[in-house]
């Protein structure tokens, strides 16, 4: 069977014009660099080679051949310089932390498609608050972590971006209004509130409070995005969710933009200092090529 031994070997031929010196730089005794020359010129089934004097002189086939046969240690360094750049098999265990809608919603494709093109470089997802993430990141128990509203000093890949909205039920006096015209926070401050954080330290209280603002009427305070739209459709109050967590179905629901707009950007950001391991290089450039 042919490998790559072979054909370092007729390179070396080439180069050196003896079958000796090409043992030698190859590794091998001469008789057996002849026998394996023999059982290549055999499997092609024509010379790469003629003998003259001792020396071995390329043939016009064998030209073709060795032209081949450097693009192809060529081709084999450059993988191998991929791989020792990349890491090899199960060379890291990566850690990435968010708070929970990101973790449900946008991290598991691109969780899919790296260990797609990566199978053995683990990623473990970590769920906490905005908080925890933050601590995470600065005490390195993490590689990566989403965060809200990153600065751009912190060079994040954006993942995704979406605004607040006020989630009503359709009962309620200002669901009939326009969409354009939108709701501003002073005009919800004093209704029944359902006060949900979605694991997060932004939120309609802190929002408010941002605005000189203050909620006056918490009826439930609860963490799931989910359980909120649920509260609001049964008419037990209104809630301040992020647009990209309404549910499928808006029966008995409406959703108002606030005005002014308030908008809420997530993005990925690396461990400071920044992780220099391959495979979490691999996985920030994965991510950057999907988002980009």
């Amino acid at each position: 069977m042919l490998n790559l031994a072979h054909w370092r070997l007729v390179v070396f031929i080439a180069d050196t014009g003896t079958i000796s010196q090409a043992a030698n730089d190859a590794g091998m005794t001469q008789s057996g660099a002849s026998q394996a020359l023999a059982q290549l010129e055999k499997h092609l089934g024509m010379k790469i080679f003629s003998r003259s004097h001792r020396q071995m002189v390329v043939t016009a086939f064998g030209e073709q051949v060795v032209e081949h046969a450097r693009a192809m240690l060529m081709h084999y360094s450059a993988i191998r310089d991929l791989a020792n750049r990349l890491g090899g098999p199960g060379s890291a265990r990566l850690k990435l932390g968010s708070f929970p809608s990101i973790i449900s919603t946008l991290l598991p494709a691109l969780l899919r498609g790296f260990h797609q093109r990566y199978p053995d470089i683990e990623v473990v997802a970590l769920e906490g608050t905005d908080e925890e993430v933050e601590n995470w990141l600065d005490q390195k128990h993490i590689d990566f972590g989403v965060v809200l509203n990153p600065e751009p000093e912190r060079h994040p890949i954006v993942l995704g971006r979406d605004a607040w909205v006020a989630l009503l039920p359709t009962s309620h006096p200002l669901a009939r209004r326009a969409t354009s015209n939108g709701v501003s926070l002073s005009e919800l401050v004093h209704e029944p509130f359902i006060l949900a954080t979605g694991g997060c330290t932004t939120h309609a209280q802190s929002l408010a409070r941002s605005h000189s603002l203050e909620l006056t009427d918490i009826r439930v305070r609860l963490q799931s995005w989910d359980s909120a739209c649920a509260l609001v459709r049964e008419g037990m109050g209104i809630a301040l969710v992020p647009e990209s967590t309404l549910p499928e179905s808006m029966q008995g629901l409406r959703a108002l933009p606030l005005t002014p707009s308030i908008a809420r950007v997530f993005g990925l950001v690396r461990a400071n200092p920044v992780p220099t391991i391959r495979a979490a290089d691999a996985f920030w450039q994965h991510v950057k090529g999907v988002k980009s």
